[in-house]
């Protein structure tokens, strides 16, 4: 007999598969989090050993049954799993316990569609959903299945589960196409940035290590930002001026999570973009975090798959105020860079030391200096000027132009070989230090 699913509940037992390998297991602490931003009320946590795991349920049939008596003792509407779930596990779960079943990929993607406030980033949540919902279509709408049949129910033969699949790759492909018209309008963002010759500067980082509060700190802005899992959904922009280096463009982006669904990855591709079209990636760590290794090594899988992995990277270590006996520092490598830095967003200690190693490490890609020019350089000097590239302008004694520019060293040096002269030799020469 077909189960009416009821509409919704914010009580729920959360699942949790002990002892599965490394690579696959998924933090309990972390899913507690998750059902907790997502509005879940967590009245139990139950756990089952992994050598119990089936393929009709996911978990054994005797533990389905301990869990059906937890469900109806505690009168709870909903059931999370810490795990993916098949369509037919779903599916057999939800007729069993008699209740809605919820896996871990659908309570992210709830949590999406609670937090997205721009339109691109509701439409980005959508098409999440829609192509997790179309996979599931069958749940809850068996009793459709049949055809149309009956007195003024006669039709082309169309079931009503077919009618609701096409329905869905049509709203797919329409939410897709605005997809495509956001992905444009954000590259020309872009190029109007690049035109401007700023620099562009990303903040990454597994969710709630304190993006949005650095972010914050930094630029004297007023983002949303709370000790809670994917509090940013979608990219916010504003300018940092830095010492020696002028102004460079600071995004924060959307966070990372262990085994983040690949639907979530593909329908945020226009927002994860801004990691792969950046100059330099500000990779934020919490501190204090006991598995910050494994976040690190999931936040590096992300960007690889977003195209980012050969970007520089600079890392952040933040949360120093939950840390005893480490101060504000700036870790260098063999060569002197900057490699590492620990800090405190919530605090501001090491905001200075962070503002210095960004400057460090785009200014390797930068000129700033003052170039002297003679005379029959004039057409330099007018190209220089042509691209925005001057800052200040004065004369010495010998009536020469004394330029204070500011460009990339690549775009310097082109200007400089179109004159046929050597980059540079030139740049030695001509540079007052």
């Amino acid at each position: 007999m077909f189960f009416e699913r009821p509409g919704g509940g914010e009580r729920a037992v959360l699942v949790h598969l002990e002892g599965q390998e490394p690579g696959v297991r998924e933090d309990p602490q972390e899913f507690q989090e998750l059902a907790l931003s997502a509005g879940a009320e967590a009245v139990a946590f139950f756990r089952v050993p992994r050598s119990q795991l089936t393929a009709k349920y996911l978990i054994g049939s005797g533990k389905v049954d301990e869990l059906r008596q937890l469900v109806q003792a505690a009168q709870v509407e909903l059931v999370i799993f810490n795990h993916t779930l098949t369509p037919s596990q779903e599916r057999n779960l939800e007729r069993a316990l008699e209740c809605r079943v919820l896996d871990r990929t659908g309570l992210i993607l709830d949590i999406f569609a609670q937090r997205a406030r721009t339109h691109e980033g509701k439409l980005q949540v959508e098409l999440a959903q829609l192509d997790h919902m179309s996979t599931r279509l069958v749940r809850g709408w068996t009793h459709l299945e049949r055809q149309k049949g009956g007195i003024g129910l006669r039709g082309p033969g169309e079931t009503q589960l077919e009618t609701d699949r096409r329905l869905l790759r049509v709203r797919i492909r329409q939410i897709k196409q605005r997809l495509e018209t956001v992905r444009s309008q954000r590259e020309q963002a872009r190029r109007g940035r690049r035109r401007a010759e700023l620099p562009a500067v990303s903040l990454v980082g597994y969710t709630n290590a304190g993006k949005s509060t650095l972010f914050n700190a930094l630029t004297g802005s007023e983002v949303y930002a709370a000790d809670q899992l994917f509090a940013t959904l979608d990219p916010t922009f504003r300018r940092l001026d830095l010492d020696d280096l002028g102004p460079v463009v600071l995004a924060d982006t959307v966070g990372f999570i262990r085994h983040l669904p690949h639907k979530l990855v593909e329908a945020f591709r226009a927002t994860l973009e801004e990691s792969s079209n950046a100059d330099l990636l500000l990779h934020v760590i919490d501190a204090h975090e006991p598995e910050r290794q494994l976040q690190i090594e999931q936040v590096l899988a992300v960007l690889a798959e977003v195209g980012a992995a050969e970007i520089p990277l600079l890392e952040v270590y933040n949360k120093l105020d939950l840390l005893e006996g480490i101060e504000p520092h700036i870790q260098r490598d063999a060569s002197g860079r900057p490699e590492r830095v620990w800090l405190s967003a919530r605090d501001g200690r090491g905001l200075d030391l962070l503002r210095q190693a960004i400057a460090e490490l785009l200014g390797e890609e930068l000129f700033v200096g003052t170039l002297q020019l003679p005379q029959r350089l004039g057409r330099l000097r007018a190209q220089l000027f042509s691209a925005g590239a001057v800052l200040r302008e004065s004369h010495d004694e010998a009536g020469e132009s004394l330029l204070e520019v500011r460009l990339p060293r690549s775009e310097l040096n082109r200007l400089i070989t179109r004159e046929g002269l050597q980059p540079a030799e030139f740049i030695e020469q001509h540079t007052l230090q």
